[in-house]
């Protein structure tokens, strides 16, 4: 089992992984259809289904999907760009993706929400269509949004679940029980042994930079979120706090009565600036998942701001480490809300920072793997169930706390000698189950829990 770092940390636009950028890289896969189709294709049609259906209004699935097949990609998204093409497809009824020339689509009547038929691969189901000149689907290609941006086709999803068709790597352990065996049979680190499966697959340059490259959209979305304030689009009203608390906690630094749990406030307002700006639909990197995207960025720059002897140059280590422990949560589990609730979104990146954490801290892998377990164990159980469907509540506030969960759980590790009653795989074994027995209500259908019992309007 390999999962490249940078397929579990991928550059993309809020505010979500499943909902947004999943459906947009569906409509760039689907125009590599149509432009390999023979057929005279001359329309388009949508149907979006179980959560994408449910929540795909607050998730900005529709708008996601028709600038999809406009050719626009979460990796280069201009959000200046995408306001204008969105409102000549209203005004012409009309598609232009490159190489395929114009296409008739009317968002009004040509996407569908439908809200009876859940698609049997997963919660996140979405038909695509093609049709001729008389208005007959000619290509039809079904897409399921399992989590963080991945995407599968329905043939893909029956063949057999993350399969890794490339050349071999030196360490495919594709559980925790696999990789501390490694790790002790080769005296490696979690880090070192994913760089080597990095290396083995790119080169040290791309790795460098690419580490780099995450960590500097990771920060500057953070840096952002701490100087911006306003109240976030969706129609909650909901007040961006993060700046207000972060020119709050400058203000009163040298204090000499500073509380010492003042420190949690730090790593909140780290991880809700992130959040806001997701929720902004602003750019953020998929830490695993754009819901949960906060935990893993706050926790990083917790340590470089605030622990003694922190060096930018653990960086990579902390990315790589963290990287390992979310292949493992996604290859066998989830990393999905709408398939497993959020103890798959933010118990997976509180795991996955604590890891991190831990490692660049001293930990030994069974330190770092004890990290992870304590910190998705008490993350189990945790439902999805947005307030009107938009990532905004709980979700901010959630990530602040996931972040504290995950720096109390690498503190914990550190105290002890890597010993530990649960293992990490049975907490994800654990994880997958809950997931698998948890009701649809509160797996990001915004049918249950605090989306009903709260006002939305």
């Amino acid at each position: 089992m390999f999962l490249s770092v940078f397929d579990m940390f991928k550059v993309g636009v809020g505010p979500s992984s499943s909902h947004t950028m999943g459906p947009m890289v569906a409509a760039a896969r689907f125009l590599d259809e149509m432009r390999a189709s023979p057929f005279g294709l001359v329309g388009l049609r949508i149907s979006l289904h179980g959560s994408l259906a449910f929540t795909g209004v607050g998730h900005a699935t529709d708008r996601a999907t028709i600038l999809g097949l406009a050719g626009f990609r979460p990796e280069t998204y201009d959000a200046e760009a995408a306001a204008k093409a969105l409102a000549e497809i209203k005004s012409t009824y009309r598609l232009s993706p490159e190489g395929l020339g114009p296409l008739r689509f009317n968002p009004a009547t040509d996407l569908i929400f439908d809200y009876d038929r859940v698609l049997p691969g997963h919660a996140n189901g979405m038909i695509l269509m093609a049709t001729d000149a008389q208005g007959d689907v000619t290509l039809r290609q079904t897409y399921y949004s399992i989590g963080g941006g991945f995407v599968m086709t329905e043939e893909e999803l029956a063949a057999g679940k993350d399969t890794d068709d490339g050349a071999p790597v030196p360490y495919p352990f594709k559980s925790a029980a696999e990789m501390l065996a490694m790790a002790g049979e080769s005296g490696k680190s979690i880090a070192a042994m994913k760089r080597a499966n990095e290396l083995s697959r790119g080169g040290a340059d791309k790795l460098a930079a690419g580490t780099a490259r995450l960590w500097e959209v990771m920060n500057d979305c953070i840096d952002r979120g701490l100087t911006t304030d306003g109240i976030l689009p969706g129609g909650l009203s909901v007040k961006r706090r993060a700046k207000g608390i972060h020119d709050a906690l400058i203000a009163e630094r040298g204090m000499n009565l500073t509380a010492p749990h003042t420190i949690n406030d730090w790593m909140s307002v780290y991880a809700m600036a992130v959040n806001e700006e997701n929720a902004a639909g602003g750019q953020v990197v998929t830490a695993p998942t754009n819901g949960a995207a906060g935990v893993l960025p706050a926790v990083l720059r917790y340590y470089l701001d605030h622990v003694p002897g922190a060096s930018s140059a653990h960086v990579e280590d902390f990315l790589l480490t963290a990287g390992a422990i979310g292949g493992l949560v996604k290859f066998n589990a989830s990393i999905s809300g709408a398939e497993a609730g959020c103890q798959a979104e933010v118990g997976s990146a509180a795991a996955m920072a604590a890891a991190g954490l831990c490692a660049v801290m001293g930990g030994t892998p069974e330190q770092v793997e004890n990290a992870a377990e304590i910190a998705l164990e008490h993350h189990l159980g945790m439902t999805c169930d947005p307030v009107r469907g938009l990532v905004q509540v709980p979700c901010i506030e959630r990530n602040g706390l996931g972040a504290i969960k995950a720096v109390s759980a690498a503190s914990l590790a550190l105290r002890g000698d890597g010993t530990h009653l649960v293992p990490l795989d049975a907490c994800i074994e654990t994880m997958r189950q809950t997931g698998q027995d948890m009701s649809e209500r509160y797996k990001e259908t915004s049918l249950g829990g605090l989306a009903v019992n709260v006002p939305n309007c």
